[in-house]
């Protein structure tokens, strides 16, 4: 039945894409571990699957943990669906809740003069939402807005502190994607100091495209500018560039990535050290 759920075969309304996460999460919980070609086909689908028609994926930092760890976490998480534009949390505000997401996004965004926000750090199947807990505080300085909807793993943030107090193993994981974190806030305040907008905005959309799972989706000029912290012309003239360079394609909001090798060129070397952080963070593992 599992083999089966994993290679795609299963009909009716379990679809490939959740037949791949159903795969982790079975892995983790049980200790079974699917063959590699029983799940290639599952992320093959799932790759090519309408928003709408996407179930979750799997998260890559759940499925990167020791598979006892990984299990003891999904035990305590509950599926959820993200609605875009739902804060997470508040500046200050406790965090009751740590979220893992599969496919759905989260903007870390601090406050600036009590005006404005600016985005120092995108969250999505790569990682989790609410790290200060790793560390015990159940504060953070920043707000989490869901940009991408979907699905996620949320957990208390109580059963989350207590795991980690309970397991060394866990702890030292945690930590290290805690470090890729910290490392990945530091290269974005250099970038929005140093690079030209045109190369952030490049690099924002290929963030963007990453953590959607797709080379189509909704960003107005008005968020773009909220998150780059530039004026909205400034983002037209950056859009209206990558546009007349045939990179992408921006219509009332939608965007198509058209070249995906020409976008990664026309971004700041800031995208390539965040992937090489993170591809660090799995080496290690």
């Amino acid at each position: 039945m599992l083999a089966a759920t994993c290679a795609g075969e299963q009909t009716g309304p379990m679809n490939a894409a959740y037949s791949a996460a159903l795969c982790v999460t079975v892995a983790c919980r049980t200790g079974w571990r699917p063959a590699l070609h029983l799940l290639e086909p599952c992320f093959m689908a799932a790759s090519t699957m309408s928003a709408d028609r996407r179930a979750a994926l799997p998260n890559r930092l759940l499925a990167s943990l020791p598979r006892r760890e990984c299990g003891r976490l999904l035990a305590a998480c509950d599926p959820v669906e993200l609605e875009f534009g739902v804060v997470l949390f508040e500046p200050e505000a406790r965090i009751r809740d740590v979220y893992f997401p599969t496919d759905s996004f989260v903007s870390l965004l601090i406050p600036v003069d009590g005006k404005s926000h600016l985005e120092v750090g995108m969250v999505g199947n790569e990682g989790m939402v609410g790290v200060p807990l790793i560390l015990g505080v159940d504060r953070s300085d920043l707000r989490a807005l869901v940009q991408g909807p979907g699905p996620a793993w949320r957990m208390g943030a109580r059963a989350f502190v207590r795991e980690v107090g309970e397991s060394a193993v866990l702890r030292l994981a945690l930590h290290r994607y805690l470090q890729v974190r910290m490392a990945q806030f530091a290269q974005a305040a250099a970038c929005t100091r140093f690079h030209l907008i045109e190369e952030r905005l490049a690099r924002w959309l290929l963030m963007t495209q990453d953590r959607a799972h797709d080379s189509q989706f909704h960003v107005t000029h008005e968020v773009l500018a909220h998150m780059l912290g530039v004026r909205r012309v400034g983002v037209t003239r950056a859009a209206n560039a990558l546009q007349k360079r045939k990179l992408i394609r921006y219509h009332r909001g939608e965007v198509t990535i058209l070249n995906r090798a020409a976008m990664e060129a026309a971004s700041c070397g800031c995208y390539q050290a965040d992937l090489r952080a993170y591809a660090n963070l799995l080496a290690g593992a």
